[in-house]
């Protein structure tokens, strides 16, 4: 078993490619030790250079309100008043810790989405 760290796309494709050969090797031998650290390596390479980096909480909002078909009155419930609303999608106003729990119930966003970026909690 010649196994290496993954630094470049080239050390990651050559990976996939002996993962691909390697693929339903059973568990408990030497082909299926291999595979498992292979995919291991792979997936904490492709995590460092490919991280999902979580989308702004306002734009998540906005993202979410034309999915849903919703308008601004529809967050009232969730955010406060008509100008409270207009506010918080102007970015003039934080989310609330309250307002993120009622924004995850309401349009089913994760709350770490809705925390999103330190700035975006009051």
């Amino acid at each position: 078993m010649q196994i290496r760290a993954i630094h470049d796309d080239t050390d990651h494709a050559l990976a996939l490619a002996r993962i691909d050969a390697l693929w339903g090797a059973p568990p408990d031998t030497p082909r299926g030790e291999e595979l498992d650290v292979l995919v291991t390596l792979v997936d904490a390479y492709e995590a460092r250079q490919h991280a999902i980096v979580p989308p702004d909480p306002i734009e998540a909002i906005r993202f979410r309100m034309e999915q849903m078909g919703l308008t601004r009155k529809d967050l009232e419930p969730m955010l406060g008043s008509r100008s409270r609303v207009s506010e918080v999608l102007a970015r003039k106003r934080p989310l609330t810790l309250a307002m993120i729990r009622r924004l995850r119930k309401g349009l089913g966003l994760s709350a770490d989405v809705l925390v999103g970026r330190d700035e975006a909690v009051a």
